[in-house]
């Protein structure tokens, strides 16, 4: 374990025990099992720095294993973008690994459960079934085809194997008990037929495992030591061992599943199903759309690896489910961007203000701190000149003691520029303000030292100067549901819930440092907020998307709720 103090966790105690009790520390593998159906979500994320941060904390492999048993779903798509989600997170796998990879030997081991008796061909329809498998209160009662001869199951299950049967006509079933407590234990299905192309494996076959009967037995094959689950899976819990027992050799390592809460984050969902179906419905662009909760959605918002990996253990695993609040993840994303994101100056609603008294036709390259948060301060040019934007909440005409900002004969800094007065302001034919009239202090210029420079005014104000200003398309991303728990009512349609505000596209201007920006450089606005470029971004149209506010706005508006 690492040597830095710390509270183990109820995981870290599980393995601490199994070491104590004689598990070599050379035996601790673990693994990551995502299914191939779907893009990865914030709760995954969670999933994987356990299982990966358990492999760095303890100097152990994990791999990362595709439970790819339903062809019907899975798509190397999926397979790409999860591998691609691990590693921007910031790890590496030991061994890439799939289901598909033992399904001979997952058959071969079915083979032998036929021949010892412990498991059966039903040909019942999936109703009957259903209605044979009884309550949990009340027992099943025993197929009618339990009783097959071994020989009788051992012909049906090859020609199930060879694509004899339609889909749906025979399963294979464990022989365990009809009178069992835990439902999963009432012979549970092994095998379905499919005839479907396999992402892996083509059309080898015809037949395909079930999720419990490759989970135990894959783990066992790569020797996990450890393998996590959320906490629906504890039910499974039961079978997993009771397969485990029809192969396991007492010289190799034997498994353990253990289980921790699902960690939900509030104003989302995490259903892959329900994923897919914003996507297909159209109520996002795709899965990566910034608004979205899953990985490759936050990255592209503008989320760190750093801060999901924060969020991850600031939220810790428990044994219990709770509905985090997503401010707590926008914390880690802002605390994180504080310290690396380069300050820059952009106007996302602008109005014209002229400075009468600056010299025609001059500009002026003045210096700006790229990130107060740098041990050594690195500075960038940025051009000043006659006509500057400025953002149009930043000026009144008049306005009390409590606005700080520009107004008629008051003073505001221009941040790394000048000081000037608010003189007048030009009025369209319906009154409102189209420029704005100022004077500037030529002696205040930041950094020059002079005395004025020195001066106290109450505002600094950002700016982009007209001549040199670069359009650029600003996406403004807000939460994708107003409630915090658009799944929470299983008799509301979650889609009820989505938020008609969280997507608002608009035309800024920002300072031609930016023209060489590249997908994914994070930035502060300053003054308005974290901001990433977009994979839509190019020379001819800058694209950002907002990642998060300075502070949390949402805090406030739910308390006045």
């Amino acid at each position: 374990m690492s040597t830095k103090e710390k509270s183990l966790n109820f995981i870290e105690q599980i393995i601490e025990e199994d070491l104590k009790n004689g598990l070599s520390p050379d035996k601790l593998r673990f693994r990551f099992p995502p299914e191939p159906n779907g893009y990865l979500h914030v709760g995954h994320a969670s999933a994987i720095c356990l299982n990966f941060g358990l492999g760095i904390d303890y100097k152990s492999p994990v791999n990362l294993r595709f439970d790819d048993t339903n062809p019907s779903k899975e798509e190397q798509e999926y397979v790409d973008a999860i591998k691609r989600d691990v590693e921007w997170l910031g790890f590496s796998w030991d061994k890439e690994c799939y289901a598909s990879d033992y399904f001979q030997q997952l058959y071969d081991w079915a083979v032998e459960l036929i021949k010892k008796d412990k498991a059966y061909v039903d040909s019942q329809s999936s109703e009957d079934m259903a209605i044979q498998k009884g309550t949990p209160t009340t027992p099943g009662t025993d197929s009618p085809f339990r009783n097959r001869s071994i020989e009788e199951n051992l012909d049906l299950f090859t020609r199930m194997k060879n694509g004899e049967f339609e889909k749906g006509t025979h399963v294979l079933r464990a022989k365990i008990s009809m009178g069992a407590n835990n439902m999963l234990m009432r012979d549970p299905i092994i095998y379905r037929i499919m005839h479907a192309h396999h992402h892996r494996t083509g059309n080898d076959w015809c037949i395909y495992p079930m999720y419990d009967w490759a989970h135990g037995e894959s783990d066992y094959l790569e020797q996990i030591s450890h393998s996590f689950c959320t906490l629906e899976f504890l039910p499974h819990r039961e079978l997993y061992d009771w397969f485990l027992n029809q192969i396991y050799d007492e010289s190799k390592v034997r498994p353990k599943q253990r289980e921790f809460a699902r960690r939900n984050l509030s104003h989302t969902v995490v259903s892959k199903r329900k994923l897919l179906q914003l996507v297909e419905e159209k109520h996002v662009t795709a899965w990566d759309d910034p608004r979205m909760s899953t990985i490759s959605g936050m990255r592209r918002r503008g989320y760190t690896p750093m801060a999901i990996r924060n969020f991850a253990d600031t939220i810790g695993i428990a044994k219990r489910e709770n509905l985090i609040d997503v401010s707590l993840l926008e914390f880690c994303v802002r605390e994180d961007l504080n310290k690396t994101a380069p300050r820059v100056m952009a106007v996302l609603d602008p109005i014209k203000l002229v400075i009468t008294n600056y010299p025609e036709g001059q500009e002026e390259w003045l210096d700006a701190e790229n990130n107060p948060e740098e041990e050594v301060l690195t500075f960038r040019k940025v051009p000043f000149s006659k006509e500057i934007y400025i953002e149009r909440d930043d000026f009144k005409e008049e306005a009390d003691k409590k606005f700080f900002r520009l107004t008629l004969g008051s003073e505001v800094r221009l941040k790394n520029a000048y000081i000037i007065k608010g003189e007048s302001v030009v009025k369209d034919a319906n009154g409102n303000i189209t420029e704005i009239h100022a004077t500037y202090d030529a002696d205040t210029r930041s950094g020059s030292g002079s005395e004025a420079s020195k001066r106290k005014v109450k505002g600094t104000i950002h700016w982009v100067s007209v001549p040199h200003a670069v359009a650029a398309e600003v996406r403004i991303y807000d939460r994708l549901f107003t409630h915090e728990n658009p799944d929470g009512n299983k008799e509301v349609d979650f889609k009820e819930y989505i938020n008609p505000e969280s997507l608002k596209v608009i035309t800024g201007y920002v300072e031609p440092s930016l023209l060489t920006t590249k997908e994914l450089d994070h930035f502060q606005f300053q003054r308005l907020g974290y901001f990433c470029t977009d994979r839509d971004s190019s020379a001819e149209k800058l694209v950002f998307n907002k990642t998060v506010g300075l502070r949390d706005t949402w805090a406030k508006v739910e308390s006045k709720e």
